[in-house]
């Protein structure tokens, strides 16, 4: 039961080198969701292929939406400070 009632905020890097963050409770179907032209998010549909590049994992929906809100209000300089300092993560494959 490791994943059961797991909340991530989790980052992508879209094919024009732009980031993308989002909210989700499984990191592997969402990406595959944002590489797909039907279920992604409307910003990334036209950025594709996008690839994970970090998540992290909360135990409440709010503090995973919480740490999403607070990297979108990063400058782009921030935001890749602080994804360089994080720690570095194996990803799960489909």
């Amino acid at each position: 039961m490791a994943n059961i009632n797991k909340h991530y905020f989790y980052v992508l890097r879209c094919a024009d080198n732009t980031y993308y963050a989002g909210y989700t409770t499984d990191v592997i179907r969402r990406e595959q969701e944002h590489n797909s032209k039907s279920k992604g998010a409307k910003y990334t549909r036209f950025r594709q292929p996008v690839k994970m590049i970090y998540y992290e994992a909360f135990e409440t929906r709010a503090q995973a939406t919480q740490a999403e809100a607070k990297f979108k209000k990063l400058t782009r300089q921030q935001k890749e400070v602080y994804l360089k300092r994080a720690t570095t993560k194996e990803f799960p494959t489909a």
